[in-house]
């Protein structure tokens, strides 16, 4: 598939939904960019951590660090794709619980979204990209060439989770990953900054029954179909 200069590709959804895997996957198929936007706000709740920063009492002090921070997606000699800010490799460290459990709140804060979302914009301007996260149709880039929503029951996110921890050696249980997904959904559309939300014009997907290669064939199929529309409306 011919890369376009700017064609953006947006997926959306929950937590477990599957947006990191179809996402990448279909960029990996089409020569895109992937850009995983959650990634970067872990990023920054590691810098802050690193710092002895606390999202409730140092929130203007966490913007700051925001704007201080450079990101770059690079892939690596074994194929796969790293987050690397101000130089250094954090994929490993971004990706713990620890991590995890601090990215939300800080996603919240108004100056580092200023920051994060105009670096996702200079990203896609760059190159065309495939970009997942929770607000990217909705806010970041509501003109995207096609816009995806991911959903899936929360049971069904929780058990994917559960089963992704346990193969990396986490001693958790499926309640407490239930628990934890739920209370990351309820904070995440509820929150007063981008909430978690289906873009009007989004296609949603179900992806319960499916696996991932059905999710991908699906997106890959919806994005053929924009393609030729926008060939035929610039024609």
């Amino acid at each position: 598939m011919a890369q376009r200069t700017g064609c953006m590709i947006a997926i959306d959804g929950p937590a477990g939904s599957g947006k990191s895997t179809v996402a990448r996957a279909v960029a990996d198929r089409v020569g895109y960019t992937y850009i995983d936007t959650g990634a970067m706000y872990r990023a920054v709740a590691l810098m802050a951590m690193r710092r002895g920063l606390d999202v409730e009492d140092d929130a203007e002090e966490i913007g700051a660090l925001a704007s201080e921070l450079d990101f770059e997606f690079r892939a690596t000699d074994a194929g796969a794709q790293h987050l690397f800010v101000n130089g250094e490799d954090v994929e490993r460290e971004i990706r713990t619980p620890e991590v995890g459990n601090h990215s939300s709140p800080v996603s919240a804060i108004p100056r580092v979204r200023e920051h994060l979302v105009a670096a996702q914009r200079a990203m896609a301007r760059r190159r065309p990209v495939v970009m997942e996260g929770r607000d990217i149709g909705t806010v970041v880039f509501p003109d995207a060439l096609l816009k995806v929503f991911l959903t899936a029951s929360a049971e069904e996110r929780a058990r994917r989770r559960y089963t992704e921890l346990h193969q990396r050696g986490e001693d958790v249980s499926y309640r407490e990953v239930l628990a934890a997904q739920k209370e990351r959904d309820e904070r995440d559309s509820n929150r007063a900054i981008a909430p978690l939300r289906k873009a009007e014009d989004a296609v949603e997907v179900d992806t319960d029954d499916m696996t991932v290669e059905d999710v991908v064939h699906h997106v890959m199929g919806l994005l053929v179909e924009r393609l030729r529309e926008s060939d035929e409306q610039g024609a």
